[in-house]
């Protein structure tokens, strides 16, 4: 009996395999050589400014520090890493560390909730929606001078806060917001939040756009309050949105500088507990002529925040970008 009477037994009808597609030629690792010549062309401008612009400077700036330079000709006088020891010797700079540790918790305490109270708020339907969404996100693209200046003449001693409090009868508020070393934390939180909250705010309806609605109002039908859709749905989903805002607020609270040199100065800034590594770095560095550890310092600083992306890139957004992630084989 023929192959073609064993493969008709039954009287059914015998579907013959699709033949095998030609697997295409690769190059040793997977990657066809138009393929890397696409990525080479696509990354390469990126990569030339990057390396330019961030990873040179960089570089340079750790050169510099290993001298000690007062900005002007070649430096000649290498010290070797005495001007990195010496930051972390001084008293001034751990405090400025410690200022810095605590506005990037303040903000992330402070700011959070607010923002996403505001934009669960704001992602409803009420009368002046845009008008308020507006006026939430305006003081964030008023530049940091106009802020810093404004908020530094109203909170004098005889600024228009403290007149005011003694307006409405609360004169016993009276106080000197920005040099008291007990309150001056307190009111750059509360300038910070009233600046950035407006980002952190459009950024959560954003995320909250993305949201089905088909998943809310399932859970509507199945009994849960308002808040309990918020903690058990909104919340979670919302999840990688908060993760990425906290992040970027961590890395801005810890290169923090324009508002508290404005607000506060380079002196001032360290007695009412302000400072921060950036402005230390300015006022120890291009301000005293010591440019040698002006550059040391930036580099300090430049390791921490890069340290703290690392790190917050490895144990908390990482459960982010593994779903992002795909294979280049099939």
């Amino acid at each position: 009996m023929s192959s073609s009477n064993h493969n008709n037994v039954g009287g059914g009808a015998v579907v013959a395999p699709p033949p095998a597609l030609p697997r295409m030629r690769k190059g040793r690792k997977g990657i066809g050589w138009p393929a890397r010549l696409e990525i080479a062309l696509m990354t390469g401008p990126t990569l030339l400014v990057f390396v330019t612009f961030v990873i040179l400077p960089v570089a340079v700036a750790a050169y510099y520090g290993f001298f000690s330079w007062q900005g002007y000709g070649p430096p000649t006088n290498f010290v070797g890493f005495r001007n990195y020891i010496l930051i972390f010797q001084d008293t001034t700079f751990i405090d400025a560390l410690k200022h810095n540790a605590i506005i990037v918790v303040l903000s992330l305490v402070i700011q959070g909730p607010a923002a996403i109270l505001l934009a669960l708020l704001l992602n409803r339907k009420m009368r002046g929606q845009t008008l308020i969404r507006v006026l939430v996100f305006v003081p964030y693209v008023i530049s940091e001078v106009v802020v810093g200046t404004g908020w530094s003449l109203m909170l004098q001693g005889d600024g228009a806060f403290n007149a005011l409090l003694e307006r409405f009868g609360l004169g016993w508020l009276h106080n000197d917001w920005l040099s008291d070393p007990g309150m001056a934390i307190w009111t750059l939180m509360g300038i910070l939040t009233w600046k950035y909250i407006g980002f952190a705010v459009i950024l959560f309806l954003a995320g909250l756009q993305g949201i089905p609605d088909e998943l809310t109002e399932a859970a509507a039908i199945d009994g849960a309050s308002y808040w309990q859709i918020q903690r058990r749905v909104t919340l979670p989903l919302l999840g990688p949105t908060i993760r990425i805002w906290a992040f970027l607020s961590m890395i801005g609270a810890l290169q923090l500088f324009d508002l508290v040199y404005i607000i506060w100065g380079q002196y001032v800034a360290a007695t009412a507990g302000t400072s921060t590594m950036a402005t230390y770095m300015v006022a120890n560095g291009r301000i005293a002529g010591e440019y040698g550890y002006g550059n040391a310092v930036a580099v300090v600083l430049f390791l921490i925040s890069l340290t703290a992306a690392l790190l917050y890139q490895r144990f908390v957004l990482r459960r982010d970008t593994e779903g992002a992630i795909t294979g280049a084989g099939i």
